[in-house]
């Protein structure tokens, strides 16, 4: 079916979209995603008018492109070359939310688990993916709706997820929300493992499950596993130290190691050495260094300590803190204000001490400011009855309690502060690697948070638009073999403009330089690039117009080892 079509004259221009598609078709089967699909649903036979596996095909390119709502796939891929989405021409008016959301119904009762982990090993191959760091994080995914049926019930033999509140990562405490765990290479960012849990999962509890899963696809346990404080629980890292895995994480500040610490830095100078050096936030800041040195003494459990400073840090929390003193202080002089007023509700030394430890609980500033209640009782006489005073006229005394806050600073606290600003502490169970090693290692921590940021954003997730935890799983699923097709994309651009001594490509407009090309810069260069074809008025083809390229798709496709052929 055209995505366009114009007549003139007796003969009729057709218009069919191809965008970057043929560069998804390319590294979809460089690792055999096709033949995934066909082995988890089924290719369909001649009772299917659409097979599961080309459905779940055309979905995920789709969320690559432009994802658009299951009910509106029918209509996306009716504009676009049906063969580059593998479909024939007739398959395009079957294409209907009913059975793609039949297709992911299938993929949930797949083993799954299996064939995503041949079709992982098969892209770690293929594109020479180095797995010896993997880093793990976790984000919510905001439901809108009751989802009344994602109560964690049993499909068959397996238990689908439940929809529940939680701690929201989108800031929605108010929705329900799924939590979504991703595992990837530090090389390239490439994602090795997914899993879709339940809204009310703690992140804590997800890691040795999930670590035990990375055994499972690698074949070994020696790489560093890397996550954030949630993983310094210490079952899990037991767990993993004792299977003879390698960990690094942040200790959380609640651990009595931490606290320990920062006493100790009051009176004590370490040894620090500078391990990495970032640029600034803005232009116009200073460099960000980080030093690094070994904690005094090890873990309760006898794990590695490693203290780093951030001198950005530093002065980001010498400013908070500033900041939040500020603020305490003029929330009590608030309070002093409301005193001063004769029709104030504060009667009590009771009712002000709550007040002020509330208002000072809100800007985070009890640790450094304190506060007295003054009691001043204000005595004045009164003639009990009118007229003008005379020597026999009698005086009533009145008593009236007015109260005052006077506050004060902790300066010793301030001081004791100050001397751990821009402080943090990792905690590892290896010895082979140095301080400065084990930092770049976890700093690499962002270029995961930016996968979830493609969820979130260029693919949409949310809303998800569907209702039936299984359908959301294989859903899910597709989102995951997203990533992973525009991960390598970028993990190939890159690793070509470095070999040939390529600094930026004009990915943005005006011609602004990108130094590290993200997939939907590059997807996004080829919106609009089409094929037309002519017909007479019988309806034969008379010409075929070729979409022609631009130089920089031209050096696009050079560089993602993709032939130009594939838009000839």
């Amino acid at each position: 079916m055209p995505a366009s079509g114009q007549s003139q004259g007796g003969f009729s221009l057709e218009t069919e979209l191809v965008e970057a598609l043929p560069i998804l078709s390319h590294y979809a089967a460089r690792i055999g995603a096709e033949a995934f699909f066909e082995r988890a649903v089924g290719a369909g036979d001649g009772r299917t008018r659409l097979s599961p596996a080309k459905a779940l095909r055309v979905l995920t390119m789709n969320i690559c492109v432009h994802h658009e709502p299951v009910y509106a796939l029918g209509e996306w891929a009716a504009r676009r070359d049906p063969a580059l989405l593998g479909l024939d021409d007739e398959d395009v008016s079957y294409l209907n939310d009913d059975r793609v959301g039949r297709a992911l119904a299938r993929l949930f009762d797949a083993d799954r688990a299996s064939l995503l982990g041949e079709l992982v090993l098969r892209a770690v191959t293929a594109f020479d993916v180095d797995c010896s760091r993997l880093h793990n994080d976790s984000t919510s995914v905001k439901l809108s709706g009751v989802y009344a049926s994602a109560t964690g019930g049993r499909r068959g033999a397996k238990r689908t997820v439940a929809a529940a509140y939680g701690f929201s990562k989108d800031h929605r405490p108010d929705l329900k929300q799924l939590v979504w765990i991703l595992t990837v290479a530090a090389d390239g960012a490439v994602p090795l493992l997914h899993r879709v849990v339940d809204g009310n999962t703690e992140d804590s509890t997800t890691h040795i499950a999930t670590w035990d899963a990375l055994c499972q696809l690698l074949g070994r346990s020696d790489f560093l596993y890397v996550a954030d404080a949630k993983l310094a629980v210490r079952q899990t890292m037991a767990h993993i130290d004792r299977l003879g895995g390698r960990f690094v994480s942040v200790l959380p500040r609640s651990r009595k190691e931490d606290e320990a610490m920062r006493d100790w830095l009051v009176a004590h100078q370490p040894e620090w050495k500078e391990a990495l050096v970032r640029p600034g936030r803005r232009h116009e800041d200073e460099p960000d260094v980080y030093r690094v040195a070994g904690a005094p003494w090890p873990s309760v459990e006898g794990y590695r300590l490693i203290w780093v400073r951030s001198s950005a840090k530093v002065q980001r929390d010498a400013e908070a803190r500033r900041a939040r003193i500020a603020a305490g202080i003029a929330a009590l002089d608030a309070i002093n204000v409301r005193l001063a007023s004769p029709r104030t509700r504060l009667k009590s030394n009771v009712a002000i001490a709550q007040e002020a430890d509330e208002a000072l609980e809100e800007c985070g500033a009890t640790r450094w400011v304190s506060y007295e209640i003054e009691e001043v009782t204000e005595v004045r006489h009164r003639q009990e009855s009118r007229g003008r005073p005379g020597k026999n006229t009698r005086y009533r005394r009145i008593e009236k309690v007015r109260h005052r806050l006077h506050f004060s600073v902790r300066d010793e606290l301030v001081a004791h502060d100050a001397a751990s600003d821009g402080c943090w502490p990792l905690v590892t169970n290896v010895r082979d690697l140095d301080a400065g090693e084990l930092l770049v290692a976890y700093k690499y921590q962002p270029h995961l948070e930016r996968r979830h940021h493609l969820l979130k954003g260029d693919q949409l997730v949310a809303p998800v638009f569907l209702q039936d935890p299984a359908r959301i799983e294989g859903l899910m699923t597709c989102h995951f073999l997203a990533l992973l097709l525009q991960a390598l994309m970028e993990l190939e651009v890159r690793r070509a403009m470095a070999s040939r001594g390529i600094d930026a490509l004009a990915l943005y407009p005006e011609e602004h330089p990108s130094s590290a090309p993200s997939a939907a810069r590059m997807i996004e260069a080829f919106t609009g690039v089409a094929r037309h074809q002519l017909f007479d008025a019988e309806g034969n083809l008379v010409q075929t117009f070729a979409p022609v390229l631009t130089p920089l798709q031209e050096e696009l496709l050079d560089l993602l080892g993709v032939p130009a052929g594939v838009y000839a």
